[in-house]
């Protein structure tokens, strides 16, 4: 599998090996050992996550303030821009994102850790999105910041308006949104 850290260190991308033939492709697409060895951490992933979305629905910027997540995300169908923000407020890199492309032709994982807001948009006319967490879902946690926050200035890869769900719309700046120390 070969790793590849992004501007923001913490942020991984990993490329399985994927070996096929006119029959078809195998690629392991998780392995604890090589995923403790990227991240210098061990996980105990305990929820995997499927959302299936429509070209230019943008979902996020999600995260939980309590029960933090870290996400192991991939697309098993079409193709999304994934994001990454830096809401950790005594990092280096506060307030920066990162942005892959991730497809279910190129196979790529990201990984986000706790302390970063995530979100994604579809590029493709449907899109299949797969994420392991580190811990459950807790609606009375979860919070947002609002996708087009100029002072973080992500290049969304969208023509016109994203699709959005209604608490995405109402999502709060960076400036006043609950974070992390």
């Amino acid at each position: 599998m070969q790793i590849t850290r992004l501007s923001i260190p913490e942020i991984v991308l990993f490329e399985p090996k994927v070996f096929g033939d006119d029959r078809g492709f195998f690629f392991e697409s998780y392995n604890g050992r090589v995923f403790e060895d990227a991240t210098g951490l061990k996980c105990n992933f305990v929820q995997d996550n499927h959302s299936r979305s429509s070209k230019n629905v943008l979902r996020g910027l999600h995260y939980q303030i309590k029960h933090p997540q870290g996400k192991l995300v991939r697309v098993i169908e079409g193709e999304v821009f994934d994001v990454a923000v830096d809401i950790r407020k005594s990092s280096p890199t506060f307030g920066a994102w990162v942005g892959a492309t991730l497809s279910a032709e190129n196979k790529l994982m990201m990984w986000v850790p706790e302390g970063f807001a995530h979100g994604f948009v579809v590029l493709s006319e449907s899109a299949e999105f797969l994420y392991k967490t580190t811990d459950y879902w807790y609606p009375e946690y979860e919070r947002g910041i609002i996708w087009n926050d100029p002072a973080i200035g992500i290049e969304w890869p969208v023509v016109g308006e994203p699709l959005l769900a209604k608490k995405d719309t109402e999502a709060k700046l960076l400036q006043d949104a609950e974070l992390f120390e």
